[in-house]
């Protein structure tokens, strides 16, 4: 590989990383031509971008980028054969990880980062599942600070005279 080839695959891994916040190290190694096709089909469905790339080359581009996010921990994981999973949110390569190795024994996750951690071992896959998404937090987080009104709303709506009673009550007690 050229110097020139080699800066621009730099400069285009940089540009990933930057571009997603999430990314998997996996070790795709052994599978057959057939089976990496169907992979990557299965990214692509799902809005993941799968490259492969030499060590030392992930390795500059992710030393590129900024201190603060803490990508040195990551690099233990970067030997042998490796391909990088790049997505938006957190739990969808881990997911497609796992649907794909229900049929499949391949490929193997070495590392993955997210928020500034890295979780590290193809055991992590079903923990990286379980993670929720910006919006299924946001949605759980609406629906906590809903409940407290409808509570109120469906109290009124059942049992008026219960809680004009109560008010009833609390209003002679303070006179």
């Amino acid at each position: 590989m050229t110097k020139d080839k080699k800066t621009s695959e730099i400069a285009m891994l940089k540009g990933m990383f930057e571009a997603n916040p999430f990314f998997y190290i996996v070790d795709a190694s052994t599978m057959t031509v057939e089976k990496v096709n169907n992979l990557r089909g299965k990214c692509y469905e799902q809005g993941i971008v799968m490259k492969v790339a030499k060590n030392t080359l992930i390795r500059k581009a992710l030393e590129t980028q900024s201190a603060d996010k803490n990508f040195p921990i990551i690099f233990d994981a970067l030997h042998g054969p490796t391909a990088v999973l790049f997505a938006d949110v957190a739990n969808v390569p881990a997911r497609l990880l796992k649907e794909f190795r229900q049929e499949n024994d391949r490929p193997v996750l070495k590392a993955a980062y997210i928020d500034g951690s890295a979780f590290f071992g193809d055991d992590q896959i079903e923990p990286l599942t379980k993670l929720k998404s910006k919006e299924e937090l946001l949605g759980e987080v609406i629906g906590l600070l809903q409940s407290p009104a409808s509570n109120l709303i469906s109290a009124l709506k059942s049992g008026g005279g219960k809680v004009a009673g109560i008010v009833k009550a609390l209003e002679d007690r303070a006179a």
